[in-house]
């Protein structure tokens, strides 16, 4: 081999987020050849590749699109294997691996804790093993709490054996931490649209997983500082991150809650029929869902159109950003907003509550916006050119693949092979997001050493 090429070939793999990208890769053929064994499949059935392959990236990317009915087809070892390998894409590759290095009592080396730090989206380096402490003790912590109450309520209401209430309540945990929208259940969670004490804490742990581990991680320090210090300073205000992502995931929530229940209120095929507080839990429930969850109390597949298209816009933006969730992410449109409102203004800065967002930020929120949109766009033409489904049904499914959600208008298990390869790119493009994929295989920008003359072209 040519030296360049192997010098051009080390310098790929010492990125970080090129490292990344294989590590996911990697879990994916990983769990592939898993859920291929006779033991995976219920009665010992093998699953055949395609189907296991479009599976293990659906679990591994979180997203929960399926092409077999989950319930039906796994043994309760591949059940596990799919918990297994949305945890493992949940946390993160190197988040993972470094959490096995650190209970080993190894020391991480500089690369690692780089790794690390690019998968954990960690806005301030600080001491990797705070940061690592932190990402564990929410995912296990939320998880915990959620199998308890799930199990308890299976038990007791549902008529589960506690061995069968506590497998489905951890299942369900897990999913809904890591926002992945499998279910044990063929119909999803329709048989619990109006149980309270179901819906209501996967909701919060989807919230909660969907924020993004930098935003709790700061919560939490925040509060632990008041605590520990009740006289002296106050304590620095929450970073500009946080106060978008807050702001904007409330904003998003509030606005899909009011136009699901608009629109699916009078519905007699998803909302129509339930009991009036029961159309405000299913409402709530699917606006939560939509932020990349991807689990379902109302059928998905006999909403209104205008559902669909607003959930669209929902599982595009997706969450917080270094979450569970996918999208293009609620800080990114934040950006893009403040930017039309400062030209509106007709301002020279970007700002928000006395800061300045940098040019660079700008750029960044505009290129993953429209490379997003592209490369959705691209694979929603070859859904159409490929199968004989409907515009709103190709576009519905690529969204939901790409902010990794998981809801379905129920054609992903009906399309041609090719359409499934391309939603399989649709999720692993999703999951890691358009930046990590371009940094992992775009050279390293250089800065220039003079500039250009400067000449506007007219714009609009």
């Amino acid at each position: 081999m040519d030296e360049r090429v192997t010098r051009a070939i080390r310098h790929l793999k010492r990125r970080p987020a090129f490292v990344v990208v294989t590590g996911f890769a990697l879990a994916i053929v990983g769990g592939t050849a898993v859920l291929t064994l006779p033991l995976s499949g219920a009665g010992r059935v093998r699953v055949p590749l395609p189907e296991a392959f479009f599976t293990a990236t659906s679990a591994v990317c979180v997203t929960g699109l399926a092409v077999v009915d989950t319930s039906t087809a796994w043994s309760t070892f591949g059940k596990l294997v799919l918990m297994v390998l949305v945890q493992i894409g949940g946390l993160g590759i190197m988040t993972v691996a470094s959490l096995i290095a650190i209970s080993l009592h190894r020391r991480l080396t500089i690369r690692s804790r780089r790794l690390t730090l690019v998968e954990a989206g960690a806005l301030d380096p600080g001491d990797l093993r705070d940061v690592l402490r932190g990402v564990l003790t929410f995912s296990v912590g939320v998880e915990a709490v959620l199998a308890v109450v799930l199990a308890l309520r299976f038990w007791s209401t549902y008529d589960l054996d506690p061995a069968t209430a506590v497998g489905h309540g951890l299942f369900h945990s897990v999913m809904a931490f890591n926002n992945a929208g499998f279910a044990l259940y063929s119909d999803g969670l329709v048989r619990f649209a109006t149980d309270w004490v179901v819906c209501v804490p996967i909701m919060v742990a989807v919230v909660i997983g969907g924020l993004g581990f930098p935003v709790l991680i700061e919560l939490t320090n925040r509060r632990s500082s008041r605590r520990r210090a009740q006289i002296g300073p106050p304590s620095r205000r929450l970073t500009l991150h946080t106060r978008l992502t807050l702001l904007v995931t409330a904003g998003l929530l509030v606005t899909g809650f009011v136009l699901t229940a608009a629109f699916e209120w009078t519905n007699p095929d998803t909302m129509g029929p339930l009991p009036g507080p029961a159309k405000l839990l299913a409402a709530a429930f699917h606006s939560v869902s939509t932020r990349t969850a991807g689990f379902n109390t109302v059928d998905i597949g006999a909403m209104r159109e205008t559902t669909w298209l607003f959930s669209e816009v929902l599982m595009f933006v997706g969450s917080g950003s270094a979450s569970t969730g996918g999208g293009i992410k609620v800080t990114t449109l934040a950006v893009l907003l403040l930017v039309c409102v400062s030209e509106a203004r007709g301002e020279r800065d970007v700002t928000f509550s006395g800061r300045t967002i940098p040019s660079l930020v700008q750029r960044q929120a505009l290129a993953v916006t429209l490379l997003s949109i592209a490369v959705a766009g691209a694979v929603t033409t070859v859904l159409l050119a490929a199968n004989p489904i409907r515009l709103d049904e190709a576009l519905f499914e690529v969204v939901s693949a790409f902010g990794t959600v998981g809801l379905s208008a129920g054609i992903t298990p009906t399309v041609d092979s090719v359409s499934r390869l391309a939603l399989i790119f649709m999720m692993f493009f999703g999951r890691l997001g358009p930046l990590t994929l371009g940094y992992a295989f775009i050279a390293r920008s250089r800065d220039r050493l003079f500039e250009y003359p400067e000449e506007r072209p007219l714009v609009g």
